[in-house]
């Protein structure tokens, strides 16, 4: 018989920060529907919003923001919207590795796996995901529907990831029992 032991320490409320990169919504002519999908979808879970950014596809802008909130620790996940396809302005996978220490690429393989039972476009995405500090940054993608499915696919997991990556959690490999 095989059981996952998992000691938790004290948990507290996990902080999402959210940052949409779209030039339309930077200049006001598209409303972020995206950044309003994320965080309906992360309250739901009982993550607490720090911070919501809507920034113009600049890779400098965007990586400084991530970098910052990883950096003063105001958030222990950033979820990312937007700038992860082939326009030539997307930029936010770039923009993510230039400030990751450590690269997490089975959560975006895990997106665009699940992803591509709905539709073949999926393998399009650029998504990036990766730690800095102590801080989770995966991106997702840019539209509200394809935002949707790919984070309530993986958010199930996310939890257990945050607490070991804080500290939160501890004594986590599996036991094997016959």
């Amino acid at each position: 018989m095989r059981t996952a032991e998992c000691t938790r320490l004290e948990v507290e409320r996990m902080k999402v920060a959210i940052i949409t990169s779209s030039d339309s919504g930077y200049a006001g002519a598209r409303e972020d529907l995206s950044g309003k999908v994320i965080e309906d979808i992360v309250r739901e879970y009982g993550y607490e919003v720090s911070e919501k950014i809507l920034l113009p596809d600049e890779r400098e802008r965007l990586s400084e923001a991530m970098r910052r909130i990883a950096d003063e620790g105001s958030a222990q996940l950033i979820l990312t919207t937007g700038g992860t396809g082939f326009s030539p302005r997307d930029c936010m996978p770039e923009a993510t590795m230039d400030v990751v220490e450590r690269i997490v690429p089975g959560i975006p393989e895990a997106m665009r796996a699940y992803s591509m039972q709905l539709t073949k476009r999926a393998m399009l995405s650029r998504a990036a995901a990766g730690i800095r500090r102590s801080t989770l940054i995966i991106n997702l993608p840019g539209s509200p529907k394809a935002v949707r499915e790919c984070l309530e696919y993986i958010i199930p997991e996310l939890s257990h990831g945050l607490e070991i990556l804080t500290g939160q959690a501890s004594d986590c490999a599996r036991s094997y029992k016959k």
